[in-house]
């Protein structure tokens, strides 16, 4: 009696798991099923925030696309009669774009790097070492995170001016060097899932720190590194207060800074249309971003574990 054996595709098992996680996610704690007007009034609250929260990049798109005019108008227009594309090109010859577009890369890039490494390897001494006085120095830690960032301000500007590092990007790339309260937070409960049974059987069969940490623990934290990354990304490329203090120099400016300057510059006679382009520019590499690794990112946010 001969038998075939039948392989699933990579496309069916997929499915099949999707078919299973809508299952479960239609099911009570108890195993009882959800009534369904629950799902469908879960979804449409969605859909509405979803819309209020969109709007005002939908808002800021049309806008960068339609003439000074039909700015002007009342009520307003909810799609450009005329799309107006040389608004953005406009939006980057009025102000040296490419230039504080490679500042503002190169800062967040090696920020981003840093901030991985540096965070990863302070959780991995929270979470997988034992010493005494972990959880205290732990505890001191997090505390840091209470401080108000005028507090140090001013100590912190004194020490990169003596150091001579004031109009360099040093000044923001590196603090990311050390660590960070939150990111090491959120790397130590996400590592706190490990089995310590893997790690102990590691140390018996001769392996170092080093390996167990780069080799062992590093490929499993990929979904929780890969939100400190974003994290790290969308603050150093947003922020504001760190190069107007420490960069001095249209050179080394950033495009925080850039935009500021571009108001400044028209505040007389502000082009909104360009103003709102050069705008989106600015986020549409953080867009970019958060939606190539957001299936990490939500699996980072949730702290996923081990069976």
């Amino acid at each position: 009696m001969s038998t075939t054996l039948r392989t699933e595709s990579p496309r069916n098992r997929r499915s099949a798991a999707r078919s299973v996680d809508a299952d479960q996610l239609n099911r009570r704690a108890d195993g009882t099923r959800r009534p369904w007007y629950s799902t469908v009034i879960a979804r449409v609250v969605m859909v509405v925030l979803s819309v209020i929260f969109l709007l005002p990049l939908y808002w800021m798109v049309i806008s960068s696309l339609k003439s000074d005019e039909e700015l002007a108008k009342f009520p307003p227009t909810f799609i450009p009669q005329s799309w107006q594309f040389g608004n953005f090109v406009d939006a980057v010859s009025a102000m040296p774009f490419l230039q504080f577009f490679m500042n503002s890369a190169i800062i967040t890039v090696s920020v981003v790097i840093f901030s991985v490494i540096s965070n990863f390897i302070v959780a991995y001494g929270f979470a997988c070492l034992k010493w005494p006085g972990r959880d205290l120095v732990f505890y001191l830690v997090i505390a840091t995170l209470f401080l108000p960032f005028p507090v140090t301000l001013i100590p912190m500007f004194d020490m990169w001016a003596r150091l001579g590092l004031v109009n360099t990007m040093f000044p923001l790339i590196i603090p990311a060097m050390f660590g960070s309260a939150f990111y090491v937070f959120l790397l130590r409960q996400f590592l706190l899932q490990i089995p310590r049974d893997m790690l102990d059987a590691a140390r018996i069969d001769g392996a170092r720190e080093w390996t167990i940490l780069w080799r062992l623990v590093f490929p499993t934290a990929k979904p929780a590194l890969t939100t400190v990354a974003i994290f790290a990304a969308v603050a150093s490329w947003n922020d504001f207060m760190g190069p107007l203090i420490y960069l001095q120099d249209e050179s080394v400016q950033t495009l925080s800074i850039g935009l500021q300057s571009f108001r400044s510059v028209h505040a007389q006679d502000v082009s909104f249309n360009q103003l709102m382009a050069a705008s989106f520019l600015v986020i549409l590499p953080l867009l970019i971003l958060f939606f190539v690794f957001q299936r990490h990112f939500i699996r980072g946010i949730t702290i996923g574990g081990f069976k």
